[in-house]
């Protein structure tokens, strides 16, 4: 079968397709045919080996993935040949408190061997079936930004109709948790660069849009819009850079949701965290109870993944390129 694999090291130069032999499932295990993978800004991080010092080559790369069961080893019962699946970040992380050594040993695409191979083989308890109504491409957007999105708002947020929430940016995090608090019945706050990227949010339902480059102080833009209250729930991914004038946009007993570190290294002053009585709450992906609670959710409600462009198997150095750019708007795909 073939692979992208980081082979001498990291950075774009050494990222290659090379020819593994086809992996055949032990007990426990099921052998997924790979039919589409999505990106995540973490993926860049792998590139750049800059995402720990665990994280080594060779390794194949990328977390999210979906789609055919092809084989099954012995004792398994969870999916079967034919299944539509996809694979959870964590694959040891099935229900509760993440275990501590989650991230560390079963994180596909930095600990371990990731999705972006023909074939991969993997343990079936790691496996969660996807809903029907979406396509591959779509059911491969989910594993990593959506389950963070669900974490971030039903799990740590427990949110509630009428309630407000703030999202940052258009990337796959900050989408989702639109459609997901949409689909709870908040109003949603959303912030972007783009115009362009402006006309769509708008298009997608939320109720309040700031260009935060016109308004670099857009705290006070959100505290407006919120009759001098703000938000009860930020969706923060861009960390250092960004938490400051989240936790001044955030109201009084609110809750900031910290998924990401991409605006940068700013200084963060906590006080006014005490002062408010807000809670922040760090959160790093999630369990396979929350992906398929989420589904569930998904399926009823009739959601679909935004995904902004889908590149070809040989296209993955591109598609990492394009992402980088932060051109996009949802999700970077992958078709095999």
């Amino acid at each position: 079968m073939k692979a992208w694999r980081f082979t001498a090291g990291f950075g774009v130069e050494n990222l290659k397709i090379v020819e593994l032999p086809d992996p055949v499932p032990g007990p426990g295990e099921a052998l997924v045919r790979v039919r589409a993978c999505s990106l995540n800004y973490r993926d860049l991080a792998v590139m750049r080996g800059a995402y720990g010092s665990n994280v080594k080559p060779p390794l194949i790369p990328l977390s999210d993935g979906a789609g055919d069961v092809i084989a099954v080893g012995s004792g398994v019962t969870r999916v079967k040949p034919g299944d539509r699946v996809a694979a959870t970040f964590m694959q040891t992380w099935l229900e509760g408190p993440a275990p501590d050594d989650a991230q560390a040993n079963s994180a596909l695409g930095g600990a371990i061997d990731g999705m972006m191979a023909e074939m991969v083989c993997l343990k079936a308890e790691g496996l969660v079936h996807v809903p029907g109504h979406l396509s591959i491409e779509e059911a491969a957007a989910l594993p990593c930004a959506a389950v963070t999105a669900w974490n971030a708002l039903f799990r740590s947020g427990r949110i509630k109709p009428g309630e407000s929430v703030l999202v940052l940016g258009t990337g796959g995090v900050s989408l989702f948790a639109l459609q997901f608090a949409k689909m709870a019945g908040a109003r949603v706050i959303a912030t972007s660069s783009s115009d362009a990227k402006i006309e769509r949010v708008g298009a997608m339902k939320a109720d309040h849009i700031i260009n935060y480059k016109t308004t670099p102080d857009w705290d006070k833009s959100v505290r407006l819009a919120t009759g001098g209250m703000g938000v009860d729930h930020v969706v923060e991914v861009g960390g250092a850079g960004t938490l400051p004038l989240s936790s001044k946009a955030v109201r009084r007993g609110g809750h900031i949701a910290l998924i990401g570190v991409l605006a940068g290294r700013g200084e963060f002053d906590p006080r006014l965290m005490m002062l408010k009585s807000a809670r922040l709450q760090g959160i790093y992906v999630g369990s396979r109870e929350m992906f398929e609670e989420m589904n569930r959710a998904i399926s009823l409600a009739g959601i679909r993944p935004v995904v902004d462009k889908t590149f070809e198997f040989g296209q993955l150095p591109e598609a990492l390129g394009h992402m980088e750019s932060g051109a996009h708007f949802g999700k970077v795909c992958i078709r095999l």
